[in-house]
């Protein structure tokens, strides 16, 4: 699937198949038709610097992005619009993204060390961040249940919080 001009940095399905999305150094995120091979609509832009998560809503109608830029962004994967204000709060890079299984709150990461939760429809932070990690978190994930999140580090280790209380 070509239309990307910088190195592709992460890629997700749609969770019925039939979409990709990626993410690029590029600066844009773009979503793609899996099974005839074709970028659908135009580049999603409003990245400042390198995209360097990305994945689907559960529902499949949503992207969620994390790039250099420090920002986390909504889009709308139909429309190919952003959704809301850019969501603000880490102070570095933003190295990974996830969406909680219900679609109602996001997980980020980034190298400030610290892994932060949104609410979606809000555009606001859930609490302070969760902090103890003592480098950068490279990934991010809820649990099936959305109950926990799971952080991974340059550090070496790997951090379970309770997602409710932090």
């Amino acid at each position: 699937l070509q239309g990307h001009t910088h190195y592709v940095t992460s890629v997700a399905f749609s969770p019925d198949g039939t979409r990709i999305v990626s993410g690029s150094s590029d600066k844009t995120v773009r979503v793609w038709d899996a099974d005839r091979g074709v970028q659908i609509g135009s580049p999603l832009e409003g990245h400042t610097d390198y995209v360097t998560s990305v994945a689907f809503s559960p529902d499949g109608t949503r992207i969620v992005s994390g790039s250099n830029d420090k920002t986390v962004r909504v889009w709308d994967a139909e429309r190919g619009v952003q959704i809301g204000s850019p969501l603000q709060g880490h102070t570095h890079y933003v190295r990974a993204v996830a969406f909680s299984p219900d679609g109602t709150r996001i997980v980020s990461g980034s190298d400030d060390k610290t892994v932060r939760v949104w609410n979606v429809k809000r555009g606001v932070q859930i609490g302070s961040p969760l902090q103890g990690h003592s480098d950068s978190v490279a990934s991010v994930a809820f649990s099936p249940d959305g109950t926990r999140i799971v952080s991974g580090s340059g550090d070496k280790t790997v951090r379970v919080w309770d997602a409710e209380r932090g």
